[in-house]
């Protein structure tokens, strides 16, 4: 890589080592090693190490939640957004949602950003719901079971099989829509 780099490319290299390494590798100097670079070139973007991980997150929010619901919203327009949001996630291998979370367990920033993005999610799920025409505190309880067999998965290593994984997720949201 050249040295001139941009703050989005040592964010998306700190998302990737977060997910490959845990926060631990979260360091200007094995992150510049793994970019090719000088260390001269992280803090020429970033104040010190707080400031990366505060971006880290930051960054993390916008591709694990907003970028998710912007596709989704793209993605859904002759199809259920919440079909499209259930197969989008569940489909994927989340090894950055468990790494964040881990790291959410020790520090109080990443903690905040877990319950921020949580919040996030919590609330657009809760809308398409809304949107489908259940009631408020239905559509609460069916958005707070739907985001917890999503945390489950997240945090578990049992890969599904695609023909099973596709029969939890009809199930998922017949449940939901019930």
């Amino acid at each position: 890589m050249s040295d001139q780099l941009s703050a989005k490319d040592w964010l998306d290299q700190g998302l990737k080592t977060l997910a490959q390494k845990g926060f631990t590798a979260l360091k200007a100097e094995p992150l510049a090693k793994a970019m090719g670079v000088s260390r001269g070139s992280f803090y020429w973007h970033f104040a010190d190490i707080n400031a990366f991980h505060a971006a880290v997150l930051a960054h993390w929010r916008e591709v694990a939640a907003e970028q998710i619901i912007a596709n989704v919203e793209a993605a859904a327009k002759d199809e259920d957004p919440l079909a499209v949001l259930l197969g989008r996630v569940f489909s994927e291998k989340l090894t950055l949602e468990k790494a964040v979370r881990t790291w959410a367990s020790v520090d109080p920033a990443a903690r905040a950003a877990v319950q921020a993005i949580d919040r996030r999610r919590l609330s657009y799920v809760e809308n398409l719901l809304l949107q489908s025409g259940l009631p408020a505190e239905v559509a609460r309880a069916r958005t707070q079971l739907l985001y917890w067999a999503f945390l489950g998965y997240a945090l578990s290593d049992q890969a599904l099989p695609k023909a099973r994984q596709q029969a939890v997720l009809d199930e998922m949201l017949q449940m939901a829509q019930r």
